[in-house]
């Protein structure tokens, strides 16, 4: 055999082991990271990136009233060579998950929500016009047959969030909260119907409000959160930009915390519509 040929043929043999070892390496990886399955709102694709949460600052209203973080510089730039910031956070402050375990004794903590329930389709309820008339307002089962009859059936494994226009209040800690000269808090929520519904009808694995809770304010018994959250589904509160989202056909992708044993925690949320 010529020389020539002996180089071609060592040539050819070490680059089929190249992409032998490329090809290893990446199903290895992808079995190291957990990969999974895209989920089907994933499917259709989508044309831009809405914002869904609000900045984690100590200045945003929160439901027992005091700073909901506090942040501290252990370093600086100008001593010594760069900055860090040590924090303490309420799990439960701006925008946020509640995990199962929130409001159950042995629920799924935060670290251990599946990550296929966190990239999920979008169904958004507007009881806007009603909140403005009344900040007690529910959504009701009346609210989601309506969504249905206009939008279709709700797609399995959603979010359903209610847009009460809340958002645009969270500036005034007065406002947003609405504790009145009993200290009873108003703002729109989920009525407990409307929770057992989607609980028997739907697949739904979250909820979400743009108010401080799933109930709404003067809520006596929390009694949304305990019928959603022991059920093993998870709640999102203070969530922002729903008015720039359509009702139906947005993805919502939930950076969701993943401290050990966590019963929720501040989250990076947008969707893609």
């Amino acid at each position: 055999m010529c020389d020539v040929c002996v180089m071609k043929a060592v040539k050819e043999r070490m680059l089929s082991r190249r992409d032998f070892f490329k090809t290893s390496a990446a199903v290895g990886a992808a079995a190291t990271v957990g990969m999974t399955a895209a989920p089907a709102a994933m499917a259709a694709g989508h044309g831009g990136v809405v914002d869904m949460s609000h900045k984690l600052s100590p200045d945003f209203p929160t439901f027992f009233g005091v700073p909901g973080i506090s942040m501290e510089q252990q370093f600086n730039f100008a001593e010594h060579g760069f900055n860090l910031m040590n924090l303490a956070i309420n799990e439960h402050t701006a925008t946020h998950i509640d995990a199962p375990l929130h409001f159950s004794a042995d629920g799924t903590s935060v670290d251990e929500i599946p990550v296929s329930d966190l990239v999920i389709p979008l169904c958004v309820v507007d009881i806007a016009a009603k909140a403005a008339e009344d900040a007690d307002a529910q959504v009701t089962p009346d609210d989601l047959k309506a969504w249905i009859a206009a939008n279709g059936d709700i797609p399995d494994k959603a979010c359903i969030a209610m847009h009460s226009g809340w958002a645009a209040k969270s500036g005034d800690a007065t406002a947003y909260v609405g504790n009145d000269a009993d200290d009873v808090k108003h703002f729109p929520g989920f009525h407990i119907e409307a929770t057992q519904m989607l609980l028997e009808e739907t697949t739904a694995v979250a909820m979400a409000v743009d108010t401080l809770s799933l109930d709404h304010g003067p809520s006596p018994d929390f009694a949304t959160h305990y019928a959603w959250l022991p059920s093993g589904r998870y709640g999102i509160e203070n969530l922002a930009g729903l008015d720039n989202v359509p009702a139906a056909g947005a993805t919502l992708v939930v950076g969701a915390p993943n401290h050990v044993g966590g019963t929720g925690g501040p989250a990076r949320i947008f969707a893609m519509v």
